[in-house]
């Protein structure tokens, strides 16, 4: 009983994440996170400060989980990223294109939060990079409906 659904689908739209990582004693993190998919890889921020950056340097294996639920709608897709991330320069125009997907134009963003937080063009930047080994979709947008899917909408 599963239906297929695009990937791209819940990539495009802005939400959370999950940056699954691995910590020097075999433990995992966790840590939400937003994201922007683009050149067939997820983009994630970062810090070399940034706890997600020093695990994944350490060790690159990760997973990225990311659900896409409406209740109301009966919709709940799952589409799980997995494999070795890579650590780059912080690119000041991805950053803005990742921002604009969560905070829309920038001329409504929030300066405070910019200046103070984002830190558009912060030399401690970095981007997470994982062009993902394996992709897991999985359709389960039949919680409300019984057999018959919430998703995709009947066209």
């Amino acid at each position: 009983m599963m239906r297929e659904f695009d990937p791209n689908d819940v990539l495009s739209r802005p939400l959370m994440a999950n940056l699954a990582t691995v910590m020097p004693d075999g433990a995992p993190r966790n840590a939400p996170v937003w994201f922007i998919w683009e050149e067939g890889a997820i983009w994630l921020l970062g810090s070399v400060d940034g706890s997600a950056v020093k695990h994944l340097e350490r060790d690159p294996r990760c997973a990225v989980e990311i659900v896409h639920f409406d209740n109301d709608a009966g919709v709940l897709l799952h589409l799980g990223l997995r494999g070795k991330a890579t650590i780059e320069p912080m690119s000041p125009e991805r950053f803005r294109r990742l921002l604009h997907k969560y905070l829309g134009p920038e001329a409504g963003w929030n300066r405070w939060f910019i200046d103070n937080v984002a830190q558009i063009e912060h030399p401690d930047g970095r981007m997470i990079r994982l062009e993902p080994a394996s992709v897991f979709t999985n359709n389960v947008s039949f919680f409300r409906t019984g057999p018959d899917f919430a998703w995709p909408p009947d066209s």
